[in-house]
């Protein structure tokens, strides 16, 4: 059985033990819920570098008590040199997963940490930045010890990234890859972000920092220039809110999939379903993902071109859509799948101030490449656009690439506030549903919630056909019925399985007191300060 954790002076949770304390420490110093989450997410982009580094994207939400959260957009966006001309040039026909022509969007997850600040600094946050990062820069310095996790993501994906400029002197050993328990030391990511502390967050874009990122980008050939990353900055945005029976819930607007995540919510609380861990449970669960990923495929790009979200979000579209969904038979789908390792963490302090954040790479270790003046490892985000100018989210210089991350928040009539999510790519919504759901609506432990056998719709990596995926913990009598519906299934020889999901959550009472857990399938905790 998954623990809960239980607390009162704040909480942290990661998908790794080290990024959880991290944040914890930063609360117990007498820092705020945001100053403790951008500390976790600096030395969880040291320990977990396959699932996240300071090369890739992030979102926020923040939300005071009493107050409608706030949303942090730091997704960068293609570089001035990414043309869908050059990738045709090259003779490409889809953007390459890996190298520098994947590397083709501006980072913007230091640009978040520096907005985060400031908002934190508004509500009396008082943590130097120094402080905030001398975990991860210690670390980095001296060493990590290389998770499971790590150590079977370089192994999958060995000879594909054993060629691109940079991984190898960074992430193998004697050009293999590393054994889990293994020291790895990344020195000149220490420096990075050394430098980061004392000139500020910004000197990623626009100071001695950028410098060296843009002269190593463009000696490997990114499309990515100097000028895009002095371009770039996070933006504070409006979160999407979609009203439940007893609750709120809210998630981030285009270029996110955050409108899925939501949608997904508000269809299942239609259908009326009674008993959790049920046929009519995961049944209906599979069937409103299928309708919300029709809306999202359909309405989500860069937040210039995307479609209103406010219909989506009406009680009469709902009420409508959850009309054609069949309680007992299973509707035809097979959009395109996405992969995706990310992290997501969240944070609430004594105050009541509740985070959740989500920073990622895409694909394991983004594109691979690895920046040698800054040791930062550079994100894949920028394959999710085509090369195809009729396409929904066709390559252009400026514009940003559809997003799976979706930093999840929940706020409950009677004075709870959850903050909760996943990594896991196009799985991200159903995970959060299945957790929400089962904590929420069905009133399990939220450490049990997490625990719980988990399914995800979707193509798997390498397949042509889209499919339901199941770990092998689910009730026989369930399968069955799944697959008399109609369901196309399968099902792990495995009980946890690292695709579907690293979850976690906080949830703060009315009263003040904390429940947290973190997910078995990761390296995480849940820490109480």
């Amino acid at each position: 059985m998954n623990e809960t954790v239980i607390g009162e002076g704040g909480m942290v949770v990661a998908p790794h033990s080290a990024a959880a304390e991290a944040g914890a420490n930063i609360l117990r110093a007498g820092g705020n819920a945001i100053e403790a989450i951008i500390a976790a997410a600096a030395t969880i982009a040291v320990v977990y570098p396959h699932m996240n580094a300071i090369g890739g994207d992030a979102f926020m939400l923040v939300a005071e008590r009493g107050r409608p959260p706030k949303g942090i957009d730091a997704c960068g966006a293609a570089g001035s040199l990414a043309t869908i001309q050059r990738y045709h040039a090259k003779g490409y026909d889809v953007i390459p997963p890996r190298g520098a022509d994947a590397a083709l969007t501006v980072a913007g997850a230091v640009s978040g940490w520096q907005l985060a600040s400031e908002v934190a600094e508004s509500v009396g946050g008082r943590i130097p930045r120094r402080d905030l990062l001398e975990d991860a820069i210690r670390r980095a310095k001296e060493g990590i010890t290389v998770s499971r996790s790590q150590a079977a993501m370089a192994a999958e994906n060995l000879d594909e990234l054993k060629p691109v400029p940079g991984f190898a002197g960074q992430f193998l050993v004697e050009g293999k890859a590393p054994e889990a328990g293994g020291l790895m030391r990344f020195e000149r990511l220490a420096d990075t972000l050394d430098q980061l502390a004392q000139a500020g967050f910004m000197d990623f874009y626009r100071g001695d920092v950028a410098a060296e990122i843009a002269a190593d980008l463009e000696a490997v050939e990114s499309p990515v220039t100097r000028e895009d990353l002095r371009a770039h900055e996070a933006k504070l945005r409006t979160p999407l809110a979609l009203r439940l029976d007893d609750a709120t819930v809210y998630n981030m607007p285009a270029p996110t999939q955050g409108l899925a995540s939501l949608l997904i919510l508000g269809l299942f609380d239609r259908l009326g379903v009674k008993r959790g861990e049920s046929f009519e449970h995961v049944h209906g669960l599979i069937e409103a993902t299928k309708r919300a990923f029709a809306v999202r495929d359909r309405e989500i790009s860069d937040p210039a071109h995307a479609g209103d979200p406010a219909p989506y979000l009406q009680a009469g579209w709902l009420d409508a859509e959850a009309e054609q969904i069949s309680r007992n038979r299973a509707a035809d789908w097979g959009p395109r799948g996405d992969k995706g390792d990310t992290v997501w963490m969240g944070a609430i302090d004594r105050n009541g101030l509740a985070v959740s954040f989500i920073q990622s790479i895409f694909w394991e270790y983004g594109s691979g490449v690895v920046l040698p003046r800054t040791g930062i490892l550079w994100q894949n985000r920028g394959t999710s656009f085509s090369l195809d100018r009729r396409a929904r989210n066709p390559l252009e210089p400026g514009r940003k690439p559809f997003h799976t991350l979706n930093p999840p928040l929940a706020v409950f009539d009677d004075g709870r506030i959850m903050t909760y999510g996943s990594m896991g790519g196009d799985g991200q919504p159903q995970f959060q549903a299945a957790l929400f759901t089962r904590y929420a609506r069905f009133g399990m432990d939220l450490g049990e919630a997490i625990d719980s056998p988990r399914w995800r719709l979707g193509r798997n990596w390498g397949e042509e056909t889209a499919s339901l995926v199941l770990e092998n913990r689910f009730d026989p009598d369930l399968v069955s019925a799944l697959e008399k519906a109609g369901h196309s299934l399968s099902v792990f020889d495995r009980p946890y399985d690292d695709g579907l999901g690293h979850a976690g959550a906080i949830v703060r009472r009315a009263d003040g007191r904390l429940l947290g857990a973190s997910d078995p399938r990761s390296d995480g905790a849940a820490v109480a300060a």
